[in-house]
């Protein structure tokens, strides 16, 4: 057991739209600046943001989900990502207080602040109110006691005179005010219908665009005021999680598998070629580049140390997976805003089908499952499951609570998992004769599809609540 101290704030706001990601992330990159080493996090399954703090401090972007993972892992996970820094910001989700929907403050970042023990910033939108800030702040200082609001930040100041007027409102509930940051468009970062524009698909813009924040937040902020609250956090008495620790343990007994309606088995997947073996290590092939990034760093830490060679490729350029690949992992992403060039490259297209109809292991969350069904809003696909994907206007956003239904690559039938939805797009037919997942909540339904060695799913995942996945995998690799 190793006692750590690391300096740490979270950023939180009242509600989504505050300001959360460009003070977080301005803030990592202005006490990168100057010389600190920060260690980037963020509450929640999100994936989006934790591109953006690794551009503003070189290091991984990381993410701290309570229900995804368990609370008894946000410290760990903390701890292993912050080894070797001098501080950690911590960007939050939604409102301080929104949580998981009918489980009270679980996975809320106030939960997260609770679990960390570590003092809050709170970022207030400013732009339409004066003294009311101060029945706003207050209102958060005092909902929960055990959460430590140290200090406010003003986003969208007006002008000097609005300044004024909001300090002086909020110096009666004794919050110290560490910031004020006018209104700048350069700032702004473009969204879609899933959130902000990921870094990878961004380039310079990206760049340029946190360039700004940390120019907003240096000019506006108390950074030695936030440094201090931070180093103010106190140490923190466990253990940092390691990938490869973890997989000495035996996964839990499984669940018994619930009669969720799934239908009989189909026949097995057709041949492909017989691939390659690798002379030098069990490669795995991980799916990168624009059309896919969603991808939580703990997977391919947790892969290589299982003994798996990770190799990343992309989609959009190489016209062949990487030589000797043993195993496929395709991740989420925007493959609906990339399928003409994902459809185009029809070489990688053709490998993909090939190591999956032999028999290798394939692991495909959400956007890997709509490149590995027939087509995609009519163009083609890999053609490896008999589903078409489309875009819709409806939005399936949710954690879910869900138990495996039948033997795969990644887990044996009865383990239970907690995963979350964030898509706008429908496969249809949602689910395999023999389904992937039941899920628990929020109400009995099965999704997604288990043929050969293939397991696909709109889910996505946290491997480090469960790192049996990776496990299973690497050893159902090496026996393929």
């Amino acid at each position: 057991m190793v006692t750590a101290s690391v300096p740490r704030l979270v950023v939180a706001a009242p509600s989504s739209g505050s300001g959360k990601t460009t003070v977080a992330t301005g803030l990592m990159a202005a006490l990168a600046a100057r010389g600190l080493a920060v260690s980037p996090h963020k509450v929640g399954p999100d994936y989006i943001d934790p591109g953006y703090h690794a551009l503003a401090t070189g290091r991984t972007g990381r993410n701290l989900d309570a229900y995804l993972c368990g609370p008894e892992l946000v410290e760990p996970l903390f701890l292993h990502g912050a080894r070797g820094c001098d501080i950690a910001v911590i960007e939050g989700v939604m409102g301080l207080y929104d949580g998981a929907a009918g489980e009270g403050e679980l996975a809320s970042t106030a939960h997260v602040a609770k679990l960390l023990r570590a003092p809050v910033v709170l970022v207030v939108d400013a732009s339409a109110q004066s003294r009311s800030v101060a029945a706003l702040v207050h209102g958060f200082v005092s909902f929960d006691p055990d959460v430590r609001v140290g200090g406010v930040i003003l986003n969208k100041v007006g002008s000097d005179r609005h300044e004024a007027m909001l300090r002086e409102a909020l110096d009666a509930v004794g919050v110290p005010v560490l910031g004020a940051l006018r209104r700048a468009a350069p700032v702004q970062t473009p969204s879609r219908h899933l959130g902000l524009v990921p870094v990878a698909e961004r380039g310079s813009a990206a760049v340029d665009a946190v360039g700004a924040m940390a120019a907003l937040v240096s000019d506006g902020c108390d950074l030695e005021g936030l440094v201090g609250l931070a180093r103010g956090a106190g140490a923190l008495g466990g253990a940092a999680w390691d990938a490869g620790e973890v997989h000495r343990f035996s996964p839990p007994p499984p669940l018994p598998v619930p009669n969720l309606g799934a239908a009989a088995p189909r026949p097995p997947l057709r041949p492909g070629r017989p691939r390659p073996q690798t002379p030098d290590g069990l490669k795995v092939a991980v799916a990168g580049g624009a059309a896919f990034t969603f991808s939580y760093a703990e997977h391919a830490e947790l892969l290589t140390a299982a003994g798996a060679e990770v190799v990343v490729f992309d989609p959009l350029r190489d016209e062949e997976l990487p030589e000797g690949t043993r195993g496929l992992v395709i991740g989420g992403g925007f493959p609906e805003v990339y399928v003409s060039e994902l459809s185009a490259n029809e070489g990688l297209r053709k490998s993909v089908a090939e190591l999956a109809l032999g028999g290798a292991p394939v692991a495909a969350e959400c956007a890997g499952l709509l490149y590995l069904g027939r087509e995609l809003d009519g163009l083609p696909m890999c053609g490896v499951l008999d589903a078409s994907a489309r875009m819709s206007g409806r939005l399936t956003l949710g954690y879910r609570d869900c138990v495996a239904l039948t033997d795969s690559p990644l887990a044996v039938a009865g383990t239970r998992m907690r995963g979350h939805e964030f898509h706008r797009t429908l496969v249809e037919p949602g689910a395999g004769a023999t389904p992937a997942w039941g899920m628990r909540t929020p109400e009995r339904r099965v999704e997604g599809f288990v043929e050969g060695g293939v397991h696909a799913s709109y889910l996505h995942t946290h491997w480090a609540a469960e790192p049996s996945v990776a496990r299973r995998f690497v050893e159902r690799c090496r026996a393929s």
